[in-house]
């Protein structure tokens, strides 16, 4: 068997990937043009990503669109991610519609725009039901709230004598997270050559394999996912054990 990494097969992607899609400013910025430019390209990049996830037979795509934290930003580009969001769901839900795809938001949907929170509502009322690609957009999301809000309601429950202390164990919290019913993210991968999380799926992302590269989020594309899940699958997942998953290789 070959061993480089041209030899590792992308038969069997990961069932979920999850993208902190960053550089959109950074982008527009070395290009000379106005930061709401990279957003506006970033979306084009979203519709991409998509198509290129479903036909690789990605079950579940997970992608942070808007933090907790990015409320701080200047009012006028809040303004225009929001508008973008908008847009994205009236001009494009219809064709993820089409390709089967159920759309899933997570984050805090209690502090959202009045105009915002029935769109989103609509859209996953319409997906509900289709079997293809699970697309998850994370809006106003930040796990560190994902986890407190959790960690309210477990508590709730424990006063109210529905749930009992010491019944509490990780699947209990799971499932009052944001993802409940979601697989964690087998990888997730970041773009524009930072290394951090940021606040994304910090409880799911225990055993995640994390990707990091260096091209812009408007810079990505689909070959850009298949060298990801390239890399991916070259990697051996331990899960604190000694050998739980080996490469894939492609037979000769």
């Amino acid at each position: 068997m070959a061993n480089s990494k041209d030899a590792i097969s992308i038969d069997t992607p990961p069932e979920h990937v999850a993208i902190i899609m960053d550089g959109n400013g950074r982008w527009a910025k070395r290009r000379g043009l106005a930061r709401l430019q990279g957003h506006r390209s970033g979306v084009d990049t979203v519709k991409r990503i998509v198509k290129a996830a479903d036909i690789q037979g990605i079950n579940y795509l997970t992608l942070y669109s808007f933090s907790t934290e990015n409320w701080s930003r200047p009012r006028e580009e809040v303004g225009e991610l929001m508008n973008l969001l908008k847009m994205f769901i009236r001009k494009d839900l219809a064709e993820l519609h089409q390709r089967n795809v159920r759309l899933k938001i997570i984050g805090d949907r209690n502090t959202i725009p009045n105009d915002i929170g029935p769109l989103l509502l609509d859209a996953e009322a319409l997906t509900k039901d289709n079997v293809g690609l699970t697309l998850i957009i994370a809006f106003n999301y930040g796990s560190r709230d994902e986890i407190k809000r959790a960690m309210q309601t477990i508590a709730t429950k424990v006063a109210n004598g529905e749930l009992k202390a010491d019944e509490i164990d990780n699947e209990t919290i799971s499932n009052h997270l944001d993802t409940s019913g979601i697989p964690d993210p087998d990888m997730i991968i970041r773009t524009s050559g930072e290394s951090r999380l940021s606040n994304f799926l910090m409880w799911q992302a225990a055993y995640s394999e994390l990707i990091f590269v260096d091209c812009m989020w408007p810079e990505f594309t689909g070959d850009s996912l298949k060298e990801a899940i390239i890399e991916f699958n070259s990697r051996n997942r331990r899960y604190g054990g000694l050998e739980d998953k080996k490469p894939k290789e492609v037979s000769k």
